[in-house]
């Protein structure tokens, strides 16, 4: 007997293909723009950019203090490395810094702030007793033992953590302006600003100001109060200049440079940039370092490196401020703690004034007031607080949900490294078949 199977199924008609769309970009994909921007809108943009700029900037820093020092160090210790090494084990140190400030919790900035403002205050009092020291015409270095510093460069630190735990602590109460001056603008700003210009540390104190301003611009304060603060700052800088020859010396030169002798540093650090060029004369070729131009490793450093490197080398440097700008910006942008707003535009305005004021002093836009070009210039105090601050805000940028969550599911260097190494189980043994 047999059995008689059931007829198929009839199919389901099948739709008719429809030609997909075309894209707008071609079969090529977008343009290299569109996906250069599509890459600074990735959740870890604003990390790779601040420790990517950071760290071009302090390796080329490095590389121009060595070229820069050598002759100056050999005449002094008969060594070109002196001052290379001991700038090498600051950069060292301050690496570490910002190892370990990128990894603290924003609790404990908060909780820093005051004793940080305390012993900056403290320790900038302790210049004049007999622990201080004069150099070049400014009480600005403390002697402790083996230990040499400026207090000053730790005030710029403590005034962006301690302005930025007052203002956001205060944020509804900032339309009156007494809830901003008092216990911010005197005791911090004016307080810490005037023990600098005691020194007769102009451009450090001009630093501090516009630190000051940036916090208080950041945090939302009328402008009725920047017109008051603006009237007394002109007031007290004018003041300041005209009670110092020396300030009054290098005004003028910058005004009128009548002769070589009035404006020497002026005069040679453009004569190092036009004997640069668009390519310069190469990594240790400069002419003016062989002294001629003072302070070439520390405040005229821009110029040695468009000696060198040509026009090329310093807009580079121009580049990677704007990328650390630019990362700070997005910073603000992406949090909502007032306190990351406030302490991240402190530190923007810090680096950003600090540039433009000695690289404008190196062209002869402005005068020479002896302000170091920041992760570039050699200076031991200058360089540890700069990369304790970036490490600070890169703790800020790692702290975002969406950035968290993107190194957290970033497979770990060594782990990807060790994961192509054959494991030992999987080894044949000696003697047996393959």
């Amino acid at each position: 007997m047999t059995t008689r199977r059931p007829p198929p199924r009839p199919s389901a008609p099948t739709a008719p293909s429809v030609p997909s769309a075309p894209t707008a970009y071609g079969p090529g994909g977008p343009p290299a723009p569109h996906r250069l921007w599509a890459r600074l809108e990735s959740p870890l943009s604003t990390y790779y950019l601040l420790v990517g700029a950071t760290g071009l900037l302090l390796v080329v820093g490095l590389l121009m203090v060595l070229s820069a020092s050598s002759i100056s160090a050999i005449s002094q210790s008969n060594s070109a490395y002196t001052v290379f090494w001991k700038q090498a084990q600051f950069a060292a140190a301050g690496v570490l810094g910002a190892y370990l400030a990128s990894r603290l919790p924003l609790a404990f900035w908060k909780r820093a702030a005051v004793p940080l403002l305390l012993t900056a205050v403290v320790l900038q009092a302790l210049v004049f007793t007999g622990l201080g020291r004069t150099v070049n015409g400014n009480r600005n270095w403390l002697f402790l033992g083996p230990i040499q510093m400026q207090p000053s460069e730790l005030g710029k630190l403590a005034l962006v953590i301690f302005g930025a735990t007052i203002l956001s602590a205060k944020r509804r109460l900032l339309v009156r302006w007494r809830h901003a001056l008092v216990p911010l603008a005197f005791p911090a700003g004016v307080g810490l600003t005037l023990l600098v210009l005691v020194g007769r540390d102009l451009g450090t104190a001009l630093v501090l100001l516009a630190i000051l301003v940036g916090l208080l611009w950041a945090a939302g304060v009328s402008a009725r109060l920047f017109l008051a603060a603006g009237a007394g700052c002109v007031l007290l800088v004018g003041g300041m200049v005209v009670t110092s020859g020396n300030r009054v010396e290098r005004i003028s030169a910058w005004l009128s440079c009548e002769s070589v002798l009035s404006c020497w540093q002026t005069s040679h650090g453009q004569a190092a940039l036009m004997d640069g060029g668009m390519g310069g004369l190469g990594l240790g070729g400069s002419r003016q370092k062989w002294l001629w131009l003072p302070e070439a490793h520390n405040d005229f450093i821009f110029a040695i490196l468009g000696e060198e490197l040509g026009l090329g080398g310093t807009l580079m440097i121009l580049v990677l401020f704007g990328l650390l700008a630019l990362a700070c910006y997005r910073v603000v942008l992406n949090s909502e703690d007032m306190f990351v707003r406030v302490a991240t535009s402190g530190v923007m305005v810090w680096l950003l004034v600090q540039a433009i004021i000695n690289i404008g002093a190196v062209i002869g836009l402005l005068p020479v007031i002896g302000v170091p070009l920041p992760l570039v210039s050699s200076g031991g105090s200058a360089l540890l607080t700069t990369l304790t601050a970036l490490g600070m805000v890169v703790s800020f940028a790692r702290s975002e949900p969406a950035c968290r969550r993107a190194l957290a599911a970033r497979p770990r260097v060594l782990k990807r490294s060790l994961s192509v190494l054959p494991s030992r189980r999987h080894q044949p043994v000696r003697g047996s078949l393959p």
